[in-house]
């Protein structure tokens, strides 16, 4: 609800274009995919950092902001998506520890881009689309531990510091 409401905002105040994406619900982990204009991922990135700025009460915690890409030719959600995953993902013990980050994030991606297709296809299976993403293909779910190894990792940025690199001006040396 505190996502739809903040999209409906940004359709209002900003350019007007949908929001589509993945809001992915698990036990440990919040996995968010927002695919729209600059100006309203820039809005959402505001609203987590607002929510990580809350303290230990707040509703998320260890909030880190992945990829942010520009001018991607088409959208992989057809519309809006919350989805459920009713017990975590495990992967083998220690993969995720001889990973670079770089690899884990490209490992993410992955699993989002084939999650993206799978959702894709049940469009045209209304009787599957009710179903929880979790209980039709675990697979498609990024474990746990990578989860926990990103949150951990000095790469993946904060929504503040995202927004304190994305807003500060960039200073070139006069005599370069």
């Amino acid at each position: 609800g505190h996502h739809r409401g903040l999209f409906e905002n940004a359709l209002e105040d900003h350019s007007g274009e949908q929001v589509s994406g993945l809001l992915l619900l698990c036990p440990s982990y919040i996995c968010h995919v927002v695919e729209s204009c600059s100006s309203t991922i820039h809005l959402l990135i505001q609203d987590l950092a607002s929510l990580q700025n809350q303290g230990p009460n707040a509703l998320l915690q260890e909030i880190k902001v992945l990829v942010v890409a520009h001018n991607i030719p088409t959208r992989l959600f057809p519309d809006w998506y919350v989805a459920t995953a009713r017990s975590p993902v495990t992967c083998p013990q220690g993969s995720t520890q001889s990973e670079s980050t770089t690899e884990a994030v490209e490992g993410c991606l992955t699993l989002l881009l084939k999650l993206a297709a799978y959702i894709q296809s049940l469009e045209d299976d209304s009787e599957d689309a009710e179903e929880g993403v979790h209980t039709l293909e675990p697979e498609l779910l990024i474990p746990a531990e990578t989860i926990n190894y990103l949150c951990n990792a000095e790469e993946c940025t904060s929504p503040e510091d995202f927004l304190r690199i994305y807003l500060s001006p960039s200073q070139p040396a006069l005599d370069s």
